[in-house]
């Protein structure tokens, strides 16, 4: 399969790989077309199995690619410590902008019916910040899988693509049954869901352009995307899988699994 689209433009490759993960936020936004409510427990799992995939694809297709790309030892592994808090603090600095980031407050978002400015609830104000959080959170993602590819890797563009996907999808449902809740139609619910993932390819395009101008920026580059990934990991899914006591040992476990599958997958495309 490798082979196969390496004979394509890379760019578009890269370019078509980050819309493909951005639309997962759609996929993963269907439910809504059947049901106002799913179970908890269920978005847990799939968040902490999120989680788990998006680990794996930081540490074996951005981590370790970069400190191989830097020639390994200590100035291998000193670029990516640079890089690697770097992207963490740089998505750290623009979270401050959007405080209600909170996945399960905003699943759960749907109690406060009463009308505030212009007619809009207070709950429904709190969604739309949360889905303008997640659009502006979506842009690092598409940039990782950009630079991904950005050097010719398909392998390791492909693994992030996937990744990012498949987290995508409970993220997507995240967004749309708040809004079900809020009296939203599904089909607006839905397209509002997919289109915070549409941010991805742009931020996919911009990361390959600077991997192909500045190519010896490559390994920092790799190990920023890596630090913006553990940043919204460690910061966003990981406690929001954990946050409903009853099933926080299933959204470890889902965490495990994510991970071996993530892993087992990097090295089958490998």
């Amino acid at each position: 399969m490798l082979d196969y689209i390496s004979q394509f433009n890379i760019i578009w490759v890269g370019i078509i790989a980050s819309l493909a993960a951005g639309m997962a936020t759609g996929i993963g936004a269907l439910p809504v077309f059947f049901t106002r409510d799913v179970p908890k427990k269920l978005l847990d799992a799939l968040l902490g199995a999120a989680a788990g995939v998006m680990l794996a694809a930081t540490s074996f297709s951005l981590i370790i690619p970069a400190i191989e790309k830097a020639g390994g030892g200590i100035n291998g592994a000193s670029i990516a410590l640079v890089g690697i808090l770097s992207g963490g603090v740089f998505l750290d600095v623009v979270d401050k902008f959007f405080p209600n980031t909170n996945l399960s407050a905003n699943y759960a978002a749907n109690t406060g019916r009463k009308s505030g400015l212009l007619g809009i609830s207070p709950s429904l104000r709190r969604i739309w910040i949360f889905i303008l959080a997640i659009t502006v959170h979506n842009f690092p993602e598409g940039m990782a899988v950009g630079v991904g590819f950005g050097d010719g890797d398909i392998k390791n563009g492909l693994s992030l693509a996937i990744g990012i996907g498949l987290q995508n999808m409970p993220e997507g449902l995240a967004v749309a049954l708040p809004l079900i809740r809020e009296g939203v139609p599904g089909w607006k619910a839905f397209l509002i869901a997919l289109a915070t993932g549409l941010v991805e390819p742009i931020g996919g395009g911009l990361g390959i352009g600077l991997v192909r101008i500045a190519r010896p920026t490559l390994p920092f580059t790799l190990a920023f995307a890596a630090g913006a990934m553990l940043f919204v990991i460690a910061h966003e899914i990981i406690p929001e899988s954990q946050n409903s006591q009853g099933s926080s040992k299933l959204a470890t476990h889902a965490l495990l699994v994510g991970f071996v599958i993530m892993m087992f997958m990097d090295v089958v495309l490998g």
